[in-house]
């Protein structure tokens, strides 16, 4: 299965690694334009930071964040969209202006996305997360072991949506890596990705400039914007143990590791 490269776009004033970088339409369709062009297949739109502690914002501001941007990026460039919300309101909007694949990082709970996918052809990345952006690092504890309660969560949300008529090639999962998890818990996900690597049809990650990279690399203090070869690194491993959807900043960087790894294993 081909990796896909799918370039983030936080349209939003206050996201971890770039917030406030793409609030403005004619900057985020500038940035479209620099992810396909460095070689991304898919762009990630998303209106609401998710990073650790950030409070929830309403659908209308939501809206008027991403709609302008994806309606813009779907009628100028050749390229798949995805949006990145955990609500039913704006991944239905958003799917009527022109994206096809739906991140939702709450893990498709909300039922009223049967429908959509029943009524759409539109693809859904299943993530899982430990309570909330605002709580999900209060202490996240997974006593049967982070490797098999976030399978078991993926593996059940997938089971209702087949169950609901909708087809597995449209169900993508993502473990949530740093979403109410521990360094140590990322750890073992990372390592147990081949346990999760069929539960849906494509395996996503997504550790790109995340903190628990500067901790591993053993540099806590280390930057965002030093954390590319981490983010490398972490991809490249997660390649090997059957991801094949990668969730970047840096595409240009991560296209160029992934070229090389692919020539070398052939």
């Amino acid at each position: 299965m081909l990796p896909l490269v799918m370039g983030v776009l936080n349209v939003t004033p206050d996201s971890f690694s770039d917030g406030g970088e793409f609030f403005t339409k004619g900057a985020a369709l500038a940035q479209a334009e620099r992810l396909v062009a460095e070689g991304a297949s898919i762009v990630d739109v998303g209106g609401e930071s998710s990073r650790p502690g950030a409070a929830s914002v309403s659908i209308q501001e939501e809206m008027d964040r991403i709609l302008p941007v994806i309606e813009a990026i779907h009628s100028t460039l050749s390229v798949t969209i995805s949006v990145d919300t955990r609500k039913f309101e704006i991944a239905r909007e958003a799917v009527n202006a022109g994206a096809s694949i739906i991140n939702d990082i709450s893990g498709g709970t909300d039922v009223r996305l049967v429908e959509l996918m029943k009524q759409t052809d539109v693809t859904l990345a299943l993530m899982h997360m430990r309570g909330t952006p605002e709580t999900m690092q209060e202490a996240p504890s997974y006593p049967k072991g982070v490797v098999p309660e976030v399978r078991a969560f993926l593996a059940d949300r997938v089971r209702a949506f087949r169950e609901a008529g909708v087809s597995k090639d449209r169900l993508w999962v993502d473990p949530g890596i740093g979403f109410g998890k521990t360094l140590e818990q990322n750890i073992d996900l990372l390592h147990g990705l081949k346990a999760l690597s069929g539960v849906g049809s494509r395996l996503m990650v997504g550790t790109s400039r995340k903190s628990f990279l500067a901790a591993l690399a053993g540099n806590p203090k280390l930057s965002i914007q030093d954390r590319l070869p981490g983010t490398l690194s972490s991809n490249l491993w997660a390649l090997s143990q059957g991801a094949s959807v990668f969730r970047v900043h840096d595409v240009r960087a991560f296209v160029q590791a992934l070229g090389v790894w692919q020539a070398l294993e052939k």
